[in-house]
């Protein structure tokens, strides 16, 4: 049951500078979608992957070793507003808008129901009703999970369609005014870098698919490191270039893991089955989330540092 997603950022990686009012328009409502996204979609997975680490698939019976409850999410009112405002803005796009508007609904029914259920299992009344009130909850919670992923996964797929599309455009006017030089690989890399998580994180990887982003992204790589400072070039960071091979190394033990078929080993799975910790276990998608997020961080710090 386990959901990695990653972190969408409205930074120059993922969106070109507006160059007209249009543009900005449309950057201040990519922000609002990016914005819920970034505040409230990992913790609605952590929440689903929180209660299924310890209930059936069918449900509490009560008569689980451990009752973990749930998480609940951020408060969703800020997001509904901010979304309201983006859509009734233009320019329009009815499709990311109703892919918006169907995320609003879809986050805040899982809002309430999610406090619902956690102040059931917290107070420990599953004790005195015999689990009764915990396996009414089991569908709801179910049924708004869905909703939410199945919302979640069209307002990303739109946002980010957008965004590869400004990047594209972004790197191609880079090339035409600056040439390959520094700027232009570190852009490039990121688009790499987002292409081949991506690639990781289908449903149904696909080792020739995986292989070909690997091979492409350490290429931009190389190159990146390769042009900095190069004839006066801009000097880049050790911290951005460490964080973009972190990512190679991390993307490459995952994807001999699947490739491979290497089962995780018991402690492993342990590490994974909680948010803070599977980070920690190497070739794993958290590992692969975090060293992404952290070549985003990078970024946005400035590649120099």
């Amino acid at each position: 049951m386990a959901a990695f997603v990653a972190c969408l950022e409205p930074a120059a990686a993922q969106q070109a500078p507006p160059a007209s009012p249009a543009s900005g328009q449309l950057t201040h409502k990519m922000n609002a979608y990016v914005g819920c996204i970034n505040r409230l979609s990992a913790r609605s997975y952590e929440s689903r992957d929180r209660y299924f680490s310890w209930a059936a698939k069918s449900g509490p019976t009560g008569k689980e070793r451990i009752i973990y409850g749930t998480y609940t999410i951020y408060d969703t009112s800020d997001c509904k507003t901010s979304v309201a405002v983006a859509n009734a803005a233009d320019p329009h796009d009815a499709e990311l808008e109703a892919a918006a508007n169907a995320y609003v609904a879809a986050v805040t029914t899982l809002e309430p129901l999610l406090k619902e259920a956690d102040d059931y299992y917290s107070q420990e009344n599953y004790k005195d009703d015999k689990m009764a009130k915990g396996k009414a909850l089991h569908p709801r919670l179910v049924a708004a999970w869905d909703a939410f992923a199945s919302a979640d996964k069209a307002l990303r797929a739109g946002v980010e369609a957008i965004n590869d599309k400004r990047a594209a455009e972004q790197l191609a006017a880079i090339e035409a005014s600056e040439g390959r030089k520094s700027h232009y690989y570190v852009e490039a890399l990121m688009i790499q870098a987002k292409r081949l998580l991506r690639a990781q994180q289908a449903d149904k990887p696909d080792i020739d698919a995986i292989t070909q982003a690997l091979n492409e992204y350490e290429a931009t790589v190389k190159a990146t490191e390769d042009a900095s400072g190069k004839d006066g070039d801009v000097k880049l960071g050790s911290m951005f270039i460490g964080s973009a091979k972190s990512f190679l190394t991390t993307a490459k033990q995952l994807m001999r893991r699947v490739r491979d078929k290497v089962p995780y080993s018991s402690g492993e799975k342990m590490m994974l089955s909680n948010a803070g910790s599977g980070w920690m276990v190497e070739g794993s998608p958290a590992r692969l989330m975090r060293d992404y997020n952290q070549l985003v961080d990078g970024y946005n710090r400035g590649a120099r540092i």
